[in-house]
């Protein structure tokens, strides 16, 4: 979005209030550092001088949360904000991102607690009898939300393989399989007039949703490491989104949320056998017992995206994945 001077990627917030690109622009002018409160998800230039968001969630040719004149880095962006407790904190990142896309759901927590406060339309991706179709079929039939089922075919993931994986940082099967359904979602975005999609990634990261968690191990350095690879994961899924010309947008990898997540003890996300207990707990408030306590399976598999790789690798005479992945023209 360009206007008045100033390019505008993403969008800008300052106090839990979304900014109009005029208004970010004559803050600007007064002060190229008055980027460094910025909250939202944005890659801005203006006048010689470029700023990113902290998280580095919209592409840019600058580091994450970098403030520039010119070359020379002049200042970080930290977003200001009001801390909360973790409810206030989910239901603030969600609404300030629900101004308009879509919502990608699964079915599971993360995506279908997102949906029921953004109420916008959503759209579930996964091959015909898949977990997610179904999983994303009824918890958008019990929130009340429109919601557009789009059924990969064989055919399409074997299209899809050699355009996604020319786009993609990390060429290994995990990352493909994943690259490949935000492909689909951004594609029917897209088509049906939507420039954003708003995700449930973070969740697993930040209240340990993983089935490592449930082991001995020090869950704190768990989520700090895994948390430490989530931007390679969104470098990943917003080349995908982009090559649509569609922006993925994080409610859970917003500022607040994440201090919110971070001032709770480990055993308040996970204990007694459950994972992501806390965001659960949230949860409940907002959806049917049914999906805020159901397990589920990552989006490659609950879609049936890697279990399709897989079958295509056999069908092409590879004993894997990775053999098969070596050999596509690119």
């Amino acid at each position: 979005m360009k206007g008045g001077g100033l390019e505008l990627a993403g969008w800008v917030e300052e106090g839990g209030k979304v900014l109009a690109p005029g208004d970010v622009h004559a803050l600007l002018s007064k002060d190229p550092l008055a980027a460094s409160s910025f909250g939202g998800e944005f890659f801005l230039a203006w006048d010689g001088y470029r700023a990113r968001d902290a998280l580095g969630i919209v592409p840019g040719p600058i580091p994450p949360g970098a403030i520039l004149a010119g070359d020379r880095i002049i200042g970080k962006v930290r977003p200001r904000f009001r801390e909360t407790g973790l409810a206030e904190a989910i239901v603030t990142a969600v609404l300030l991102r629900s101004d308009r896309g879509v919502v990608a759901l699964s079915g599971g927590v993360d995506s279908a607690l997102v949906a029921a406060i953004a109420r916008l339309p959503c759209i579930v991706v996964g091959m015909e009898g898949s977990f997610d179709l179904a999983g994303g079929r009824q918890a958008a039939r019990e929130l009340g939300l429109d919601c557009t089922e789009v059924t990969v075919t064989p055919a399409d993931v074997e299209e899809a393989v050699p355009a996604v994986l020319r786009t993609i940082p990390e060429k290994n099967p995990l990352d493909l399989s994943i690259a490949l359904c935000w492909h689909f979602v951004a594609r029917y975005a897209r088509k049906q007039g939507y420039d954003r999609i708003l995700s449930g990634q973070g969740a697993d990261e930040l209240f340990g949703g993983y089935s490592r968690y449930l082991g001995d191990e020090d869950t704190d350095a768990l989520l700090a490491a895994d948390f430490a690879r989530l931007p390679g994961q969104v470098v990943r899924d917003q080349a995908v989104a982009a090559a649509e010309g569609v922006l993925i947008s994080y409610p859970y990898l917003d500022a607040r949320v994440i201090a919110a997540a971070r001032a709770l003890p480990a055993g308040d996300k996970v204990s007694g056998g459950i994972r992501k207990r806390a965001l659960r707990e949230v949860a409940a408030d907002f959806l049917p017992p049914g999906i805020a306590w159901k397990e589920k399976k990552a989006m490659q598999y609950g879609s049936g995206i890697m279990r399709e790789l897989q079958r295509l690798a056999r069908k092409r005479g590879h004993r894997t994945v990775g053999e098969y992945l070596a050999r596509v023209p690119g």
